[in-house]
């Protein structure tokens, strides 16, 4: 664990290497090299794009990070500059029209929750494949992927806050509390997954595994940071909260039990064991203190909380599917393999 007394370095991350012509257009601007091509040529460009693919989904990331901590040697002003935006704002709606294909939609937003609540047995998903039989590489590599978020944890869902009012602000506020390390900044989230990661022997720095983060994983975060930075999208960001908070605490405890199995040390369990404590209290603020006051107040709302929780789950069983996939010819789903851990243990990476 750090300790209090030590002051903790605020590091930005460096820029990682363009995928494509999208990414390579955002970050020859960040590096002060080149302006955004015209509307006209960028729209052919992202009309021929995966939505989901490297190219766009790093873009987006990259964009996204200019409201969040940043990267090394890029200017601040740039979070507004209006052609990067112009550009952002295309290739959001490229990435909401693809989810707005791919998910069934509706109004029911129990329905939708019930199914969430739902503990399939003998399911295939990564916590449950990590719990019964997986590798410690492979335990190592999830946490390297799941760090793009972890390491700013309900940050992206911070956005939702003004935007919503009443008994929905405040109990969202309470979770995020918790979130935050209810006072303590030695508790929070973030610090706790950081932690987690020197002691696996994984670089604890914000941003380290950009660069090996293929686009299934960065579209999961992109999604939170889209939905919280348009007041528009408030219900789906919801949904979005939702969807993890519901589904935590049992995905936290098979992690904890695979970690166990893997003889992992205290700071590693810690992170997911908070969670299943945390979380199954969280299940219940933002199902009774959340949604059902928001929907009370702005009904119209309920598509888009349903759409929250749709796009989240697709987005999720992508990453899932790509990592288990992977695994199962024993090869990584980073587009880079992890290093072997410092040789002089998790202790190694304090130099950094």
């Amino acid at each position: 664990m750090r300790s209090p007394s030590t002051p903790q370095p605020v590091l930005q991350p460096a820029l990682p290497q363009p995928r494509g012509p999208l990414s390579t257009a955002v970050l020859a601007t960040l590096r002060g090299g080149a302006a955004v091509p015209f509307a006209t040529e960028i729209a052919a460009v992202i009309k021929r794009a995966d939505p989901y693919g490297e190219d766009l989904q790093l873009a987006l990331h990259c964009c996204y990070e200019l409201h969040y901590r940043g990267f090394a040697g890029v200017a601040d002003e740039l979070e507004w500059d209006p052609a990067l935006l112009g550009l952002r704002q295309r290739m959001e709606q490229a990435f909401l029209a693809a989810l707005r294909s791919d998910v069934a939609g509706g109004t029911d937003v129990t329905a939708e929750i019930d199914t969430l609540l739902v503990e399939v047995v003998d399911a295939s998903g990564v916590s449950h494949h990590l719990r019964r039989t997986g590798q410690l590489w492979q335990l190592r590599e999830y946490i390297a992927h799941r760090s793009i978020y972890h390491l700013k944890e309900a940050d992206p869902q911070a956005w939702v806050i003004p935007r919503l009012s009443g008994t929905a602000k405040a109990a969202l506020v309470t979770v995020e509390h918790d979130e935050y390390g209810a006072g303590d900044p030695q508790r929070m989230h973030s610090l706790l997954f950081a932690d987690m990661m020197t002691e696996l022997g994984l670089s604890p720095h914000y941003g380290a595994y950009l660069e090996a983060a293929p686009a299934a994983t960065l579209a999961e975060v992109n999604f939170m940071s889209l939905c919280g930075l348009h007041r528009q999208l408030r219900g789906a960001l919801v949904g979005q909260f939702a969807t993890v908070e519901l589904t935590s605490s049992p995905g936290s405890d098979r992690l904890v039990q695979g970690m166990r199995r893997l003889n992992c040390g205290p700071a590693s369990i810690r992170f997911y064991a908070e969670h299943v404590e945390a979380d199954a209290v969280h299940e219940q603020l933002v199902r009774r203190g959340v949604i059902a006051p928001l929907l009370a107040a702005e009904p119209e709302l309920v598509g888009d909380v349903v759409f929250g929780i749709q796009a989240a789950t697709l987005l999720a069983d992508r990453f899932s599917d790509l990592l288990l996939s992977r695994w199962a010819q024993d090869q990584t789903a980073l587009r880079d393999p992890l290093a072997d851990p410092p040789e002089g243990g998790s202790e190694s990476w304090s130099q950094f």
